[in-house]
């Protein structure tokens, strides 16, 4: 083909002005997408979908403009119109551009203009849902291209956020809800309205030998903007003062008044021993799997930073959490358990007496007093200290929601359930805490709906779906009962799901046997929910006796005693007011009684 001749028939079809008027058109709409889908609150990737599609209907328009023809009478193939002798009109593709072309660059320079002008503020568009102080701290990427060293970029995120929940009015949310964005690609601004927070603070870490890189960004996360950034080369003794120094800088940006901020972080071991941080960051790397397993390997690694640092605070107090979590959840009673939590008592009385004013030893003996011992008046001082020394950590907040149910002050535990909510709003241990206040209150829906979000969170979790069942056999619902037990993961809670389901059914010999194997397997780890299963088949006496073995095993159970249907069915039997009393509890509570 002649190339003059194959140009000038381009020319002809108006396939050069059609090329001139589509990228004048199409740069306008990518201009409004960048500069108005933001005010409109228009996810980003929608902007990336308007110019995927403006570039991908470039060949598409060129093709029609060959094609077709745009006459006065319409539009008509280019043969018929050339048969015809009609031909679109040169001044419309002329007025189009040029008013197309105005448009896009009056909206070009007001953006350019408006960005450029404009005051670095923090989250200007926050609402009152995402206040200016807040802030979440992302996980910082491990860039050091060796995955055993995870546990150390990790730890240092959540002692970032340990030393920024000490600052008074600044909202920090948790450690749970933050780390469900490790690894992801959400946008800033996904992030913030998912955690209801304006800012962000995320950066990386890149460990190699004896020095470490530390960059860190605060991020504005309306619009992704970066309103501060540092990095820090350090030699891995002055790991700790990075820390500190991280989160000062990050106050001043908030402007926010840093009040009794500690020298350093409470993650300094007390002798500058980094053998002795490694081991504890490795041992919080295991604790947060919330696993048997993963706690073991946990006081394994902590009992290592204790014998390299004999007078490192932070590590005693965890030490005592991680024995207190194997007592309450893995051992439930017996010998074992009765070990487990004298050694969690230890080390929390030795963690107070090293740092008294360190957060984490309070919340630690706290927990003990609160599962162990029954003392709630000794646990309720223990972490209110806690919550006083941090105010923005959701741990001694939850821990009290489980102290105030457990002495049936629903009221109260439900008001700190969602204040624990908003400082982790993804933490799926809060909307089960929240959910086992509600159904103890009667609210069932209430406690359905809280339950399924923390399944759409994390749908392996255990013990969501023993409270769906428990929610169904309140309902009647035998069908939904036994479908939710079978959801709840293999172990002694899904025994516990399937004891209450079977009882349901019509089958009373599949009940009896679901009962016994509830028994067999769980008789020292489990006696409270085997009375809660009694109360449920209508065994009263039955069920005292097990909740006596459950006293005397020292079973955490106990603490969901005052929130728990089965057994507060027998609320009026002689039995139950005695068992109260030899619990410490009064029922019905003041706040109940108060009630008409």
């Amino acid at each position: 083909m002649n190339p003059k001749i194959f140009f000038g028939e381009l020319k002809r079809r108006n396939v050069y002005k059609v090329a001139v008027a589509y990228a004048v058109v199409g740069w306008l709409l990518i201009q409004v997408a960048t500069q108005v889908f933001p005010f409109l609150e228009i996810p980003n990737k929608m902007i990336r979908l308007v110019i995927l599609l403006t570039a991908l209907g470039f060949p598409v328009a060129l093709i029609i403009a060959w094609a077709f023809e745009l006459t006065p009478e319409g539009i008509k193939r280019t043969e018929a119109a050339d048969a015809a002798q009609q031909h679109s009109r040169g001044g419309v593709w002329i007025a189009v551009v040029l008013i197309a072309a105005a448009l896009s660059l009056g909206l070009f320079f007001l953006g350019r203009y408006t960005a450029g002008t404009a005051p670095l503020r923090l989250s200007e568009s926050a609402t009152a849902s995402n206040p200016q102080k807040s802030i979440a701290v992302l996980p910082l990427v491990n860039t050091s291209g060796d995955p055993a060293n995870e546990y150390f970029s990790d730890g240092l995120s959540e002692e970032l956020i340990a030393v920024l929940a000490k600052i008074p009015g600044l909202k920090i949310i948790g450690r749970s809800s933050s780390f469900l964005f490790k690894g992801k690609a959400d946008d800033s601004r996904t992030i913030g309205d998912k955690l209801g927070v304006a800012n962000l603070l995320e950066g990386s870490v890149r460990k190699q030998g004896d020095r470490v890189r530390i960059v860190a960004e605060l991020i504005n996360a309306a619009d992704g903007r970066t309103l501060w950034s540092e990095t820090y080369d350090r030699e891995l003794k002055d790991v700790f003062a990075v820390q500190s120094e991280i989160a000062t800088a990050v106050t001043d940006q908030l402007k926010i008044k840093l009040l009794g901020a500690p020298a350093k972080s409470d993650a300094a071991p007390s002798n500058d021993n980094l053998a002795a941080y490694n081991a504890l960051q490795q041992g919080t790397f295991y604790f947060r799997l919330s696993t048997e397993e993963g706690t073991r390997k946990a006081t394994e690694f902590y009992g290592e930073a204790i014998r390299l640092d004999p007078n490192y605070a932070l590590v005693h107090a965890n030490l005592s959490l991680a024995w207190r979590l194997l007592g309450a959840a893995w051992l439930g009673g017996g010998v074992e358990a009765t070990e487990a939590y004298a050694k969690a008592r230890n080390e929390a009385q030795v963690a107070l007496s090293l740092a008294p004013n360190l957060a984490t030893a309070h919340e630690a003996l706290g927990f003990v007093l609160l599962t162990s011992d029954f003392d709630f008046a000794g646990a309720e001082t223990e972490l209110r200290a806690a919550e006083k020394l941090a105010p923005a950590d959701a741990g001694p907040k939850g821990a009290l929601c489980i102290l105030f149910g457990a002495q049936g002050r629903l009221v109260e535990a439900e008001s700190v359930a969602r204040q624990t909510l908003a400082l982790d709003p993804l933490g799926v241990t809060r909307y089960f805490n929240l959910a086992r206040i509600l159904i103890g209150g009667g609210r069932y829906d209430e406690a359905e709906a809280a339950l399924r979000k923390a399944v759409a969170l994390q749908p392996a979790a255990a013990r969501l779906h023993v409270h769906l069942t428990t929610i169904d056999v309140l309902r009647g619902n035998a069908t939904g009962a036994l479908q939710n037990a079978q959801l709840e993961p293999p172990g002694s809670w899904r025994d516990y799901a399937m004891a209450l389901a079977r009882q349901m059914q019509s089958d009373r010999p599949a009940a009896d046997a679901a009962l016994q194997k509830l028994i067999n397997e769980n008789a020292t780890s489990g006696p409270f929910q085997i009375a809660a299963v009694y109360g449920l088949r209508n065994e009263p006496d039955k069920m005292f006796e097990w909740l006596d073995r459950a006293y005397t095993e020292r079973d955490s159970g106990l603490t969901q005693l005052l929130v728990t249907p089965f057994i507060l069915n027998y609320k009026d039997d002689p039995r139950f007011a005695a068992f109260c009393q030899k619990l410490n509890v009064q029922f019905p509570p003041p706040e109940s009684a108060a009630k008409p």
